[in-house]
């Protein structure tokens, strides 16, 4: 029998990636996203139905669970939809601020919800979600971005003991940079006269790390072993960037690997 998962933000990046290697792998794939009369790609693809998701709204999660559901048991949750928000507090707006906070915390945390009770009537099932290393090392202009991250790997955590007595697994996928249409796409910024030299190196720093980002597709595969291992692992770091930086902050502690990326984007 054909296990299925279930992806939200599967239009583009790491969430198409991931839909296609699990129709590849055999899996049916129940892949969500906001428009999908505009996919022209996983439509033509045996077993992936699509479904339309925007995680902002919860009337509309409801609806879509239901229907998924309605297909038959899903076996994964895979929470990928979320964006990058840059800028300095004091430039962003409110709504900018809350924004970031439902797509990228709550849309986690509703979605996943609504499919608890679900896995608790079948004894079974896997929820995994998309953070960051920028959830586990911060860096400057981007506090709301690294709050939703942080958040989610705390949330994460918690959520692993409450569900291991129902016998259903959480799991996060920490990737570095992935060489998608990012920035022109999926990152929203502002900024302020007084901050334009730190944008600037930010900005920089942003441009040269994609020389190094992983692909999609790459990324994808650490999903789909985190789908598939049956160990009971919290986090997988993914990209070779993420993880040289995740270690190195094993390595030399919070405050030194603070001190290393204020003399590279601050001196």
């Amino acid at each position: 029998m054909k296990k299925t998962i279930f992806i939200t933000g599967a239009s583009s990046g790491l969430g198409k990636a991931t839909a296609r290697l699990f129709q590849s792998k055999g899996w049916k794939v129940i892949a969500t996203m906001r428009n999908p009369a505009s996919e022209t790609e996983l439509n033509q693809l045996d077993n992936i139905t699509l479904l339309p998701l925007d995680v902002t709204d919860p009337l509309q999660i409801t609806e879509t669970v239901g229907k998924a559901l309605a297909l038959g048991d899903i076996d994964v949750v895979f929470n990928n939809a979320g964006y990058g928000l840059m800028g300095p507090l004091e430039a962003l707006t409110d709504e900018q601020i809350v924004k970031e906070v439902n797509t990228n915390l709550l849309g986690v945390i509703r979605v996943t919800q609504a499919f608890i009770p679900a896995f608790r009537a079948e004894g079974n099932g896997t929820f995994i979600t998309t953070t960051s290393i920028g959830g586990s090392v911060a860096f400057p202009i981007s506090s709301i971005y690294h709050a939703t991250k942080f958040a989610l790997e705390g949330w994460s955590e918690s959520m692993w003991y409450e569900l291991k007595t129902l016998n259903i697994a959480i799991k996060t996928v920490a990737p570095g940079g992935i060489y998608t249409d990012f920035a022109s796409r999926s990152l929203e910024y502002n900024t302020l006269p007084h901050y334009a030299d730190l944008t600037e190196s930010m900005f920089g720093s942003f441009e040269k790390s994609m020389q190094s980002a992983s692909t999609p597709e790459f990324i994808a595969e650490t999903v789909f072993q985190a789908a598939t291992d049956g160990t009971d692992q919290l986090k997988y770091v993914a990209g070779n960037d993420a993880i040289a930086l995740y270690d190195r902050r094993k390595e030399i502690g919070q405050l030194a690997t603070m001190r290393e990326i204020k003399q590279s984007f601050i001196g």
